[in-house]
């Protein structure tokens, strides 16, 4: 069985040329942006979990459904998983019961990510699955490694994992990171074999288009810019 899902097309033949200047500009000028409400309010509830449950923690940013929540939480028994999204369409779906040691929270992630740098938030694994690539040149600023939130994505340590399926934007995102950290990224292709973290990866896997990802283990404790 083969998906239908079109390739990434894009205006770029290579890394953006404004790259290092943006993640320059991000690590000297930390975000600012005012923390909406609701977000502070899904942060304090799922502070509160984290704090309960007591277990090392694992982010799942972006976590759309929540199936790669579950997968992870189920990968991972004796971790808190949190996902968080936008989205609560995409939360409120059913996907079969939640495990204990996992928690959904909409909300939104530039917002969330610093609400935990803030608090002091050390998660054990940090992933990124499938982001939107936003593959026109003149959207990098929507891109994670081009947003000004990037610092914040590192500061919070652990190990990270992107994965997409869109090369140029793992690609990216390693010399974004090796700029930020001082020390090497490798990208890697990713074969799943039938272990789907999410339905994006099935999706695009099924459609015959190569998948990619990077994980480095980031700094303990890295000076990457002010707490916010």
């Amino acid at each position: 069985m083969h998906d239908n899902s079109r390739a990434i097309v894009t205006n770029q033949s290579g890394p953006h040329q404004d790259l290092a200047r943006r993640v320059a500009r991000s690590l000297e000028h930390p975000l600012k942006k005012p923390v909406a409400d609701h977000t502070r309010r899904a942060f304090a509830e799922a502070e509160a979990w984290r704090l309960a449950r007591g277990q090392p923690l694992i982010l799942d940013a972006g976590c759309g459904v929540g199936l790669s929540t579950r997968h992870l939480a189920n990968q991972f028994p004796d971790h808190a998983v949190i996902g968080i999204d936008r989205s609560a369409d995409r939360l409120s779906r059913e996907h079969g019961e939640l495990p204990g040691n996992a928690l959904l929270v909409r909300a939104d992630l530039v917002d969330f990510w610093r609400l935990a740098l803030a608090s002091g938030w050390q998660p054990a694994r940090h992933y990124l699955l499938y982001p939107n690539p936003y593959p026109k040149a003149s959207l990098l600023k929507m891109r994670w490694h081009g947003h000004p939130v990037f610092p914040a994505i590192l500061a919070l340590g652990g190990r990270l994992e992107l994965r997409s399926n869109w090369r140029l934007y793992v690609e990216e995102f390693a010399l974004a990171t090796e700029q930020a950290i001082g020390k090497p990224v490798q990208v890697e292709a990713h074969w799943p074999n039938d272990d789907f973290l999410t339905p994006f990866e099935r999706k695009y896997h099924g459609s015959g288009q190569s998948l990619w990802r990077l994980a480095v283990d980031l700094p303990s404790a890295p000076d990457l810019l002010p707490v916010p």
